[in-house]
């Protein structure tokens, strides 16, 4: 096992978890004192909504997972830039898609959109083929693959709307200021996604949405540990 793993396996017993906002404070205290298990607690809180998020905008989970990554590392280096005006899950979810759509460009053709606003509105209706993974094989059922394939075939600014409001149950406003857009829009595309949604799962959409795209176990540790060696921390306590 490697040190970063061993940290991985050990962090969690070494921050107890109060209550939310005063933990959420907590956190961010001994992060910025460079505390190894208070990094660890806040990416273990927020993994699932980061590759969520990063996947709705790459389509690709070994992009995600490396969006991911690289999203935590700039906000473990600039914690001092995060003012508390907005919510830390807030926070990140912008640099996560900062990261993700500047991929998303590095991908596109010269004179490609430069903006989420811009972005996929255009984009063609396609059906994608699931990643497999350990994991994936483990959680799905029928249900579940239908969906997220229909989510999937979602224009990529419907996409990311309805993974942040629908999944993660982000508010219209929060969900606005990770994208950069207006609170209008994002009804207007969650809207459009779920009329799409319905029209190609009927029914089915309500009972399979908690357990899409998991991000757990393996892959949970494999973000951790690769932040974590790349901060070079040493192991809690």
């Amino acid at each position: 096992m490697t040190k970063a793993m061993a940290t991985v396996a050990a962090a969690a017993t070494h921050f107890p978890r109060p209550a939310a906002a005063e933990d959420e404070a907590a956190l961010l205290a001994a992060a910025r004192k460079g505390n190894t298990a208070a990094f660890e607690a806040i990416m273990r809180r927020h993994n699932r909504l980061l590759f969520r998020t990063a996947r709705a905008i790459l389509q690709h989970e070994a992009d995600a997972e490396e969006v991911v990554q690289e999203a935590y590392l700039k906000a473990f280096l600039h914690l001092d830039g995060f003012a508390g005006a907005s919510r830390l899950s807030t926070w990140l979810v912008k640099i996560t898609v900062n990261e993700a759509l500047a991929r998303l460009r590095r991908r596109m053709p010269d004179g490609a959109p430069e903006g989420m606003a811009d972005l996929a509105e255009d984009t063609t209706m396609r059906q994608t083929t699931a990643e497999t993974s350990p994991e994936a094989a483990a959680a799905q059922g029928e249900i579940r693959r239908l969906l997220e394939a229909a989510i999937d075939a979602l224009p990529q600014a419907q996409r990311t709307v309805f993974m942040l409001r629908a999944v993660e149950e982000f508010s219209t406003e929060d969900t606005a200021t990770c994208l950069g857009i207006p609170a209008d829009t994002v009804k207007t595309r969650l809207h459009r996604a779920k009329q799409q949604l319905r029209r190609r799962l009927q029914h089915r959409v309500a009972a399979a949405l908690t357990d899409t795209f998991p991000f757990a176990g393996a892959r949970c540790d494999r973000v951790v540990a690769g932040v974590l060696s790349r901060l070079d921390r040493p192991p809690p306590g």
